[in-house]
């Protein structure tokens, strides 16, 4: 039985609350801690090759971090945020697509960008907002975004990608593509209301929208117990109708697994599914962020046993394709390659001052030239670049 709002109704005579934790959602795993399968667990259908790239990807987007972040302390960029700890969800996430399907990210998902083909070189164009970065210097670091990699321009205010996610996997629908729209974000930016909006319009619609939310614990650094006291943010999916799977962020192969499940479902019949990956970020939130004023090193200990990388390394090492010899020299070789990316990038000019006001109209209106003008003797005065 219905009523008009489409709400199934099934009676009863007595008062009987249903609380919010009425509905148990489980944890998909399939990796132990030492890189061994659960029994019972099988490991997705993933071959060395892209097995080895995952975990390259994953590797160097950890010392990518490294470094951006000892060259923020050293005042080379004005910020920087790592995704420590969350390596396995981004990539193994980024994985499972194809090259078609559009990503929107928040702002913790360079490696999703790395395994998709956005270089090194790139990174540090961007970071160092220099000539060649693709956003021509006018976003701050972290917000990439590459029109050829399908990968949309992160922007600052959280959850602004969701409604955008549900909007573009719409068009993808009526377009009949043979593609979806993946959007990341944390469980912080599921108290913004844009995302009820885009879930609600997502679910109406039936659009081919995977919401992967990253529940990392902290929102910067309120904790998930003084957000919500709900079960998580899966939950929220299934009152909004839609398909949902809560996963182990911290497993690859689990993450993976999920996410192309996620997919081949969303081409069989349109229709948004949420993945919930629980995480934790082992890193400050950003280089402006100091963790130790909310939580403590023993929790941060806890949870570094859990390494995403080590697990899925032992894993590796356990199928014979990765030794620790192999391992060692491909991480020497990625911090050159790093290093030297960076070294070049600083060496970049700026962009110039005139592209300020290109892209937006056909010609620069009056005041806009106008601006540019003052801008440019402000300055010539001080000896700035032109």
């Amino acid at each position: 039985m219905t009523n008009p709002n489409n709400a199934t109704i099934s009676l009863m005579h007595r008062v009987r609350f249903v609380d919010g934790h009425g509905l148990t959602i489980p944890t998909f795993r399939l990796l132990k801690d030492d890189g061994q399968l659960y029994a019972g667990a099988s490991a997705p259908d993933i071959g060395k090759e892209q097995a080895l790239a995952m975990y390259h990807s994953m590797v160097a987007t950890r010392l990518l971090d490294e470094r951006m972040l000892a060259a923020q302390r050293q005042g080379r960029i004005s910020f920087y945020l790592q995704s420590l700890g969350e390596e396995a969800q981004a990539v193994a996430s980024a994985a499972a697509l194809a090259p078609q399907d559009m990503i929107m990210a928040q702002y913790r998902e360079q490696g999703a960008l790395l395994h998709r083909g956005f270089t090194l070189e790139q990174f540090m164009n961007q970071l160092f907002s220099n000539e060649r970065d693709l956003g021509k210097g006018r976003q701050m670091p972290v917000h990439y975004g590459s029109r050829e990699l399908n990968v949309m321009t992160i922007s600052s205010p959280l959850a602004t990608q969701i409604p955008q996610a549900t909007g573009f996997a719409y068009g993808q629908r009526l377009a009949g593509e043979e593609a979806v729209t993946l959007c990341y974000f944390g469980e912080g930016a599921a108290s913004e209301g844009d995302f009820h909006a885009g879930v609600n319009m997502a679910a109406v619609l039936k659009t081919p929208v995977i919401f992967f939310c990253r529940n990392n614990g902290y929102a910067i650094s309120t904790p998930a117990s003084e957000q919500f006291v709900g079960d998580g943010i899966a939950s929220r999916a299934v009152g909004y109708g839609i398909r949902t799977l809560r996963v182990d962020g911290a497993d690859a192969l689990a993450v993976y697994e999920a996410t192309l499940q996620a997919r081949q479902l969303m081409l069989k019949e349109p229709q948004p599914v949420l993945i919930e990956a629980m995480s934790y970020r082992l890193g400050a939130h950003s280089s402006s962020d100091d963790p130790s004023g909310y939580r403590s090193k023993a929790e941060e200990e806890r949870w570094r046993k859990r390494d995403p990388i080590g697990r899925y390394r032992r894993w590796l090492q356990h199928q014979g394709w990765l030794s620790e010899d192999e391992d060692r020299r491909q991480q020497d070789a990625l911090r050159r390659h790093i290093l030297e990316a960076m070294k070049q990038a600083e060496q970049v000019p700026k962009p110039p001052l005139d592209s300020l006001i290109e892209d937006v109209y056909a010609e620069p209106p009056a005041h806009l030239q106008r601006q540019l003008k003052q801008l440019k003797a402000s300055a010539n005065k001080r000896g700035g670049a032109q």
